[in-house]
């Protein structure tokens, strides 16, 4: 087995933040300081330049692709505040939608499962989070949590959709019970959050703080998960560790356990990430 690897020189113009590959592996958009964002296809060890995509009016953090099945959609977000929602055309990728409703800079986001449609969670450093969804009716809604870090979100991840252990209980062949609709958070009061979707409310509700981190929480990130019973986060701080967090279905309890991965890193830890696999 070889492990290539390609590299090439994106032509960016100042730090890169984020490098992310669309589902089928084949589109790459990187997004950097220099306000831009660009688009490459990788495939046989090659890369093509796209396009330039230029809309933020400050560095751009994260990029993210929604699942194909909304069409060639791509998000990103700023530290000018806003996050844009591009989608490709005849003509190559256009704005279809803006969305400025933080007053602050917008840190993270990430596309729901496609199964719960085409949401878009966003974290920001004016403490809230807010999901952008697409509704029947044509239109984008969305909804804000206030107070979900007081002072700012550095991170989001959705928790997988299908709930755990649901193909190792009795029964368990009826997926369509219900759909998981929580996602994690991570801020500057150094906690991850954990959310969930109320029926009720109908909004999502904190329903575990998880503290342990000493200094700013920098990403949090769940791990695949099919059904077995074991869910798995993984968070990284401003502290130097990295934290895997454990909720076993089979124990009757919903508490998180926390292991360090390791001892402390030499330096502050930014991204954590998982396979498809879940290692």
């Amino acid at each position: 087995m070889t492990n290539n690897t390609l590299q090439f020189d994106t032509q960016h113009e100042d730090m890169i933040h984020d490098a992310q590959l669309d589902y089928y592996g084949k589109r790459l958009a990187t997004c950097s300081s220099d306000g831009s964002i660009r688009i490459f296809e990788v495939s046989n060890q090659q890369q093509k330049f796209v396009e330039a995509l230029k809309g933020h009016t400050g560095p751009v953090w994260q990029v993210s692709w929604a699942h194909p099945k909304f069409g060639s959609v791509l998000a990103s977000c700023s530290y000018d505040g806003t996050v844009l929602i591009w989608k490709e055309t005849g003509s190559g990728f256009a704005v279809i939608h803006k969305h400025d409703k933080h007053q602050a800079s917008v840190n993270a986001i990430a596309w729901a499962s496609h199964e719960l449609g085409p949401v878009l969670l966003c974290g920001s450093s004016d403490g809230k989070t807010s999901l952008v969804s697409f509704t029947e009716t044509g239109t984008w809604e969305v909804q804000m949590i206030r107070s979900a870090h007081a002072t700012g979100v550095n991170a989001v991840s959705w928790a997988p959709v299908i709930a755990a252990g649901a193909f190792t209980q009795p029964g368990a062949e009826s997926q369509s019970a219900g759909l998981v609709r929580q996602f994690a958070t991570g801020g500057c009061d150094n906690n991850v959050k954990i959310w969930a979707y109320s029926e009720e409310t109908k909004a999502y509700d904190v329903v575990h703080t998880l503290d342990g981190h000493g200094d700013w929480v920098r990403d949090v990130a769940f791990a695949p998960n099919i059904g077995l019973p074991r869910t798995y986060l993984a968070s990284c701080s401003q502290d130097k560790n990295v934290y895997i967090w454990t909720q076993d279905a089979q124990s009757g309890s919903l508490d998180w356990k926390r292991q360090a991965l390791s001892e402390p890193f030499p330096d502050v830890v930014w991204r954590v990430s998982w396979s498809l696999s879940g290692n």
